[in-house]
């Protein structure tokens, strides 16, 4: 008996996946340094990229800028250079073997590096917050023209998620209710976007919120929030030994209901973030929310 043996390995065995190429934007910012921990921990992810406009670490080794040990990663200020270089890298790879960029930068850049990242086939994976609706909008549209899936995601954590999808279903059945969020006294947006997504949410039954029963007066203006179309109101507050907070307060006669999630430790987003990573390239738009991914 004549045994014939396949002279082609990839028919042979299965051909092991490549990694997904990252490159992190804010590298060096709080929740950066985690996605970059995050991403060389990861065995499917290869830290390929990390733009941080830190004055003084240009050309510095991102892990040991992080103390993390030498991962020859060098930390540029050059957002469009690295994009470019990367997306070069991975063209042979097919339309689901892009790169992808994490951004947790500024509200003031995260448009302009979005769309950046898009027009250079580059996936985005945007934690940043501060888009406005508009920009958003058109970061939707640009991307579908482009086909080049990407993620705008609020919050990552899972809990959030829970808890936001808990605050549409209470708002079916109470008529008045507000919205807290609380965070560190570096958070450069408010509210944040968490709490405008958790708002969108509630206001999806397209019912008003808050029917007015006195003639309200601020003796101090925006003492009672920010006030959305629906009626929802929203608060901000902002100190040192906060990470992320939320809570959303319902009322009705005789009760009130509350929900509430804590972020202890900006661990809890990187599962979150790693998920977004590796399902953003199977996308053919951007999506907005975490929930779009699970």
């Amino acid at each position: 008996m004549i045994r014939a043996e396949c002279c082609f390995p990839c028919m042979s065995e299965a051909r092991p996946a490549d990694p997904i190429n990252v490159v992190v934007a804010g590298a060096l910012g709080r929740m950066g340094a985690e996605v970059v921990k995050a991403v060389h921990g990861a065995a499917d992810c290869q830290l390929v990229g990390a733009i941080d406009t830190t004055p003084g670490k240009e050309g510095v080794d991102v892990g040991e800028a992080l103390g993390l040990g030498s991962l020859d990663v060098a930390i540029t200020a050059d957002l469009e250079g690295c994009l470019c270089a990367v997306s070069q890298a991975v063209r042979d790879r097919g339309p689901q073997g892009g790169a992808v960029m994490v951004d947790f930068t500024h509200p003031s850049v995260v448009y302009a590096n979005t769309r950046a990242a898009i027009a250079y086939g580059v996936h985005p994976v945007i934690g940043t917050t501060g888009l406005s609706p508009e920009q958003l909008q058109d970061l939707q549209s640009f991307s579908e023209k482009a086909s080049v899936g990407g993620a705008v995601i609020p919050n990552f954590s899972v809990g959030m998620v829970l808890l936001q999808q808990a605050a549409a279903a209470a708002a079916r059945f109470y008529d008045h209710a507000e919205l807290t969020e609380l965070h560190h006294n570096r958070k450069a947006d408010a509210p944040s976007g968490t709490c405008i997504k958790t708002a969108e949410l509630m206001e999806e039954l397209g019912k008003t919120f808050n029917p007015a029963e006195v003639d309200e007066h601020e003796s101090l203006a925006g003492s009672r929030g920010g006030v959305r179309p629906s009626g929802l109101r929203l608060h901000s507050l902002r100190l040192p030994g906060l990470v992320a907070h939320q809570e959303v307060m319902f009322g009705a006669p005789g009760e009130t209901y509350t929900l509430r999630h804590d972020t202890i430790d900006r661990s809890a987003y990187m599962p979150g973030v790693l998920l977004s990573i590796r399902k953003v390239r199977q996308l053919g738009a951007l999506v907005y929310g975490l929930e779009r991914l699970l």
